[in-house]
């Protein structure tokens, strides 16, 4: 048995500062509930020291937090390594076709309200073969949560280079280096008005599961981006932002109403530029500290946020943010479309499918 409540969210309703309250319509678990409990009995299948262990890890761990009944909660996955995912949770879950779970999600958002829909994917499933299916999902801003695996590599396929493989890439596709300029995820997600993105670390689990809980609680569609190192085919491409010591130089924690610094005693700040309005890294000093940029993710422009993606350098990582980018209220797709529905019953009453499949453009013709 579960406790339903009724009350529909208004359009861009429970954004930041509702935390996971902004879930209302979504059934109550009735008794308390532990990561245990959203293990499911199917042996984890993947390459020892993958870095989806971790995440799964860290999903199954802060599951509980939201309180909600496991057979109301829904993973939809598409084609990877990453996809395999719903197998390992022991709610509802589907393993779909390459490319098209954030469609398939689209669907199960919109219609089921009653839902919490989240989306497995990896870098090649969403901005390869899915790359209409993401952008569109965030335009539309469905009521889903899109984690979003890069390892910069095909993992599953055995190595080929992927969509966010840097220039140059050497791989079984590629002996001579790629040639493509890769995409930013997250640039690509602000220029798609997406209106919550974030960037997380497979390894930092602490850092993950607060991204997890701010995706959670935004009503809308919440991508975030984990960099997930694949041991096998392209080990070690994120170890600037992994290792503890470089990390400290290389990584960027964006924290909401904080100076965006870091580096030993946060002696580096992000500032911008009095002329072109780009944003630069210069030391901190006495002259320039009141200068430096305090981040703000519930800015309605996303002009910083973009910013803020382009800092970090492709190849190696260098000054990469990490942490929520943008968390907007915007309307919510899957209650326009209700609201839209139930105004068409108010006014016209319900709908006569025969008569509309048929309409006054149809005719029969004599055999």
């Amino acid at each position: 048995m579960t406790d339903t409540t009724t009350r529909r969210n208004g359009a861009g309703a429970g954004a930041a500062g509702q935390g996971i309250e902004a879930l209302k319509l979504v059934p109550k678990a009735t008794a308390k509930q532990s990561a245990r409990d959203f293990k499911s009995d199917q042996e984890v299948r993947w390459c020892p020291g993958c870095g989806d262990y971790a995440v799964l890890a860290a999903v199954q761990g802060f599951m509980p937090e939201l309180g909600l009944a496991r057979e109301n909660i829904v993973f939809v996955s598409g084609i990877g390594c990453s996809s395999r995912f719903p197998y390992y949770m022991n709610t509802y879950g589907m393993h779909s076709i390459h490319g098209r779970a954030p469609a398939i999600a689209t669907g199960l958002a919109a219609s089921r309200p009653d839902l919490s829909v989240w989306v497995i994917t990896g870098d090649g499933d969403s901005l390869s073969i899915g790359g209409n299916h993401l952008i569109h999902a965030l335009r539309r801003n469905v009521n889903l949560k899109i984690l979003l695996f890069n390892n910069r590599i095909y993992g599953l396929t055995k190595g080929q280079y992927s969509p966010t493989s840097e220039v140059g890439k050497i791989t079984k596709s590629t002996p001579m280096g790629s040639l493509d300029y890769p995409f930013n995820p997250l640039s690509l997600a602000l220029g798609s008005e997406a209106s919550f993105v974030a960037r997380s670390v497979d390894s930092d689990r602490q850092h993950l599961t607060s991204v997890l809980r701010q995706a959670a609680a935004h009503r809308g569609t919440a991508l975030v981006e984990i960099y997930q190192n694949c041991n096998i085919f392209n080990d070690g491409a994120f170890e600037a932002v992994k290792d503890r010591q470089l990390a400290q130089e290389a990584v960027i924690r964006l924290e909401h109403g904080r100076q965006i610094r870091f580096g030993a005693d946060g002696s580096k700040g992000v500032v911008r530029d009095a002329i072109t309005g780009d944003l630069t890294v210069v030391p901190v000093t006495p002259e320039n500290e009141s200068q430096i940029l305090v981040h703000d993710a519930h800015n309605p422009s996303p002009t910083t946020a973009f910013a803020l993606t382009r800092l970090a350098d492709p190849t190696t990582l260098h000054q990469t943010p990490i942490g929520v980018f943008r968390d907007v209220d915007r309307p919510v797709y899957d209650t326009l479309m209700n609201d839209q529905l139930d105004a068409a019953v108010q006014q016209q009453g319900k709908g006569d499918l025969a008569a509309l499949l048929t309409g006054n453009d149809t005719w029969t013709v004599a055999g």
